[in-house]
């Protein structure tokens, strides 16, 4: 059974890992976010039920 031996795709999981791991994650990481979190609490707005006319 070919798909039992780890040759062929145990050699590329480790590569992509370790790239994603050591390059991308840092960069994605340092990304500001455009709305970062305040400690305000948030306002619940007022709302008024619907009339519906049929009832």
């Amino acid at each position: 059974m070919p798909q039992l031996n780890p040759a062929p795709w145990l050699f590329i999981m480790l590569t992509s890992w370790l790239t994603y791991s050591l390059i991308f994650q840092p960069k994605i990481l340092s990304f500001l976010s455009p709305n970062p979190p305040s400690g305000k609490a948030p306002t619940i707005p007022s709302t008024t039920p619907w009339t519906w006319p049929w009832t």
